[in-house]
């Protein structure tokens, strides 16, 4: 593991929680829109995930000398999909919206999850800038060894 792998591997995870904030922002402003361009209400949006390296971490750890030519562990973003859960449906036969029986469609964005969702994502972001600040911390004590 080369010396700035460390912070490649926190600067992955703090890009990936940046665009699920950025997605869950997008669900939160649009949690009341009927229409949209495809037709029908907004539908929830979440951010799939997947580690960078194909190696095992347990296995990196133990072989780590060997795999210095290796990409560093992380994560990536491999999709943004649309959550295929029911549309939430509100009687009112005023809404321009509404279909004949007086009904609308309303998205399938819950603001509580929503909310619970982008606290763990600021923890992630957090925890992992954190993991930077920590890796700056060692290498400047390294170095400083290297100076005696």
């Amino acid at each position: 593991m080369g010396m700035f792998d460390m912070m490649d591997i926190s600067a992955s995870g703090m890009t990936a929680q940046r665009l699920r904030l950025d997605v869950i922002s997008n669900n939160i402003a649009n949690a009341n829109t009927t229409r949209t361009n495809e037709g029908g209400p907004y539908q929830r949006e979440r951010v799939i995930f997947q580690e960078n390296n194909k190696k095992q971490f347990r296995e990196f750890l133990s072989n780590s000398r060997y795999f210095s030519n290796s990409k560093p562990a992380g994560v990536k973003v491999v999709s943004i999909e649309k959550d295929t859960s029911p549309f939430k449906i509100l009687y009112d036969p005023t809404h321009p919206d509404a279909d004949a029986d007086g009904y609308v469609r309303l998205p399938n964005v819950n603001i509580v999850t929503e909310m619970v969702d982008m606290i763990s994502a600021l923890r992630s972001y957090e925890a992992n800038a954190t993991a930077i600040n920590s890796a700056k911390s060692i290498l400047s004590k390294a170095l400083e060894i290297g100076k005696i």
